[in-house]
């Protein structure tokens, strides 16, 4: 497989695949949209926000976007990432000490948990650090887990901020954090920013900056391909690259240089484009 995508980067003259759906931080694309909700990350943390909350549809580059600020922090902010987190509030404790690297005992109780991670942040303060417990598919958290974390910024007195939430997930977060039943929770919520997905010519400028990181010196997707790509993908970037990486591969096996709205349209025909749920066909327009 390793050798196939030798040949298959090598045919376009890249230095790399342009369209892997791992998170990376050297591809992040700058739309209007992740430069605004970066700028309210960074906001957040630079202002000491109880709780951020950053909101976006599954593959609209969230994860993409914190793994960039976790390589900006300064070294006074002491970081706790949490993914998927679940159980009743004394396991969400128990992720919440893992994350920052807290060794616990299985026999601890709640209060004893809670005890121990007040006395970090107190002695992380004392160091000039502050804690900023991360949330990533913050969606899967219940109320109950929602209400837990509301408790946790009751830490902070008065001017003294020792912990900062980021929430980051699917838009049901936003619409479980707006419900009459967590309002002292969105009340604490100082910055939120939806990420909604790209438009055509977003989709058209995403694309050709990706081949750019990966080395292209030509365009390589037509203009009109790069609009079925926007059709068929709703504009997700997490889908955009699943069909521009098929694309691609369909233009290798053709020995073009060149993917063509043609080429893009086979793929989707072919139907082993499964990430839309929908094939979203329609009849190919002439392309060179």
């Amino acid at each position: 497989m390793s050798s196939y995508i030798d040949i298959y980067t090598e045919h376009f003259g890249l230095s790399q695949r342009p369209f892997t759906l791992v998170p990376n931080p050297e591809f992040l694309f700058w739309s209007g949209a992740h430069r605004r909700a970066y700028t309210i990350l960074e906001y957040g943390i630079i202002t000491h926000s109880p709780i951020t909350l950053i909101t976006g549809e599954v593959g609209a580059g969230k994860t993409t976007l914190l793994h960039y600020l976790l390589s900006r922090l300064e070294t006074d902010v002491t970081v706790g990432m949490i993914s998927n987190a679940h159980g009743d509030r004394g396991e969400l404790l128990r992720w919440v000490l893992q994350s920052l690297s807290q060794k616990t005992d299985p026999a601890a109780s709640y209060v004893d948990l809670f005890h121990q991670f007040q006395t970090f942040l107190i002695e992380e303060y004392a160091h000039g650090r502050h804690t900023v417990l991360i949330f990533d598919e913050a969606q899967n958290l219940s109320r109950e887990s929602l209400e837990e974390l509301r408790m946790f910024t009751n830490i902070n007195s008065n001017k003294d901020e020792l912990l900062q939430l980021v929430l980051v997930g699917q838009p049901e977060l936003r619409d479980m954090v707006l419900r009459g039943d967590l309002t002292q929770f969105a009340q604490r919520v100082a910055a939120a920013f939806h990420l909604p997905a790209m438009d055509g010519p977003t989709v058209e400028a995403y694309i050709d900056h990706r081949l750019r990181v990966a080395g292209a010196k030509v365009r390589i997707f037509g203009i009109k391909a790069c609009s079925l790509i926007h059709d068929a993908t709703g504009g997700v970037p997490r889908l955009v690259n699943q069909l521009c990486d098929l694309s691609m591969v369909y233009a290798f096996t053709a020995n073009r240089k060149r993917v063509t709205v043609a080429i893009v349209q086979q793929v989707l025909d072919d139907g082993v484009f499964f990430g839309s749920g929908t094939t979203n066909v329609r009849e190919p327009t002439h392309e060179h």
